[in-house]
């Protein structure tokens, strides 16, 4: 039994669904971060970099306000770790991000700001840091947390994700992770360095991501994939990198939800396309893992959406629904709950 006292304490470390006869015999192993109480990975991630900024003598309750640049997942993350904490928080998103994701963020009291102009590379990313740094610089209780470049970001994933990982697959043979600010990716790769028998790092990247030096692009889906390169990403100990277009992850998505009956996000749908890349090049050596850092409920609006998939996505072949000819009529209750046709009946 856990019996927890605070929402940072409920965190699942060692939960794995295991995908039988993905590409061949070889069990696929996701580790599922959506069970996190923020519902991602990027729980770590918040709870490292406040804690760490609280040991640094950086922040202070009584007259610190955090702010961060988040395409969702971390700026919910953010959100309940500041709410607990007691620091007015506010995100910077952008057109990408869910409203759902808008939403959970202001539930927990956070501002949401979001910038419109895409930046010279086709995203918003360095439009959010741009404005980050002016706000910072006009506001001196603004503290950024800046997952771009702090060192706590893959530190969190150091010292938490791959050790578990680690500790319930002792013979790791392959792990695939998602590449958006790189901060779980170098944790591991700076976990597993030291192994005598180190596992095989896969880094997987979204087409139109600048990360890997591939040309920029516009994208549509947010998690993984930056506009500019983070300051924490080092691609020493990366065996392997594939670049997977936004529509393969749409149509992975769909295909797992199809065969195995669970709704993942669009990181871990790019990681297995990754997975199945990789296949289909040379043989898999197991235990595989990937790392899910969230669920499909962030998505049901976007990449399970056929509208939306097939606006942007036209090579799918989906269709979108019609629009309604008119809309529907409402129903009302024949059911009476005083049967003499009271005040208080219900009829037609």
């Amino acid at each position: 039994m856990i019996i927890a006292e605070s929402p940072l304490d409920l965190q699942q470390r060692h939960t794995y669904f295991c995908l039988s006869r993905f590409v061949d015999d070889t069990p696929i192993y996701l580790k599922l971060e959506g069970l996190n109480q923020a519902g991602s990975i990027k729980m770590k991630t918040a709870v490292n970099m406040i804690e760490d900024l609280e040991e640094r003598g950086r922040i202070d309750p009584m007259y610190s306000h955090i702010i961060e640049s988040s395409s969702g997942n971390l700026g919910i993350a953010l959100s309940i770790v500041c709410k607990v904490k007691g620091y007015p928080f506010t995100c910077v998103t952008d057109p990408n991000t869910a409203p759902y994701c808008e939403t959970q963020m202001r539930l927990y009291g956070a501002k949401v700001i979001r910038v419109t102009e895409r930046d010279e590379n086709g995203g918003f990313l360095n439009t959010r840091i741009k404005l980050i740094k002016r706000m910072v610089g006009e506001d001196p209780s603004l503290t950024w947390t800046n997952q771009y470049a702090n060192d706590a970001n893959p530190n969190a994933h150091e010292r938490f994700t791959a050790h578990e990982i680690a500790s319930d697959f002792p013979g790791l043979g392959t792990l695939f992770v998602g590449a958006g600010t790189t901060g779980t990716l170098r944790g591991c790769v700076r976990y597993f360095a030291p192994y005598t028998r180190r596992p095989t790092i896969v880094a997987v990247d979204v087409a139109g991501s600048v990360t890997f030096g591939s040309p920029p692009g516009k994208r549509y889906i947010p998690g993984l994939g930056t506009s500019r390169r983070p300051e924490i990403f080092n691609p020493e100990g990366i065996d392997r990198v594939f670049m997977i277009p936004e529509a393969e992850t749409v149509k992975m998505a769909r295909e797992i939800l199809e065969r195995y009956g669970i709704l993942v996000g669009a990181s871990t749908a790019t990681a297995l396309c990754g997975v199945a890349e990789y296949a289909r090049a040379e043989e898999l050596v197991g235990p595989v893992v990937v790392i899910s850092p969230d669920f499909g409920d962030k998505y049901v609006d976007t990449v399970f959406s056929d509208d939306w998939a097939s606006e942007r996505f036209p090579e799918l072949g989906l269709r979108a629904r019609p629009p309604a000819l008119e809309p529907p009529r409402a129903i009302r209750s024949t059911w009476s709950a005083d049967a003499t046709g009271g005040s208080d009946a219900l009829s037609k």
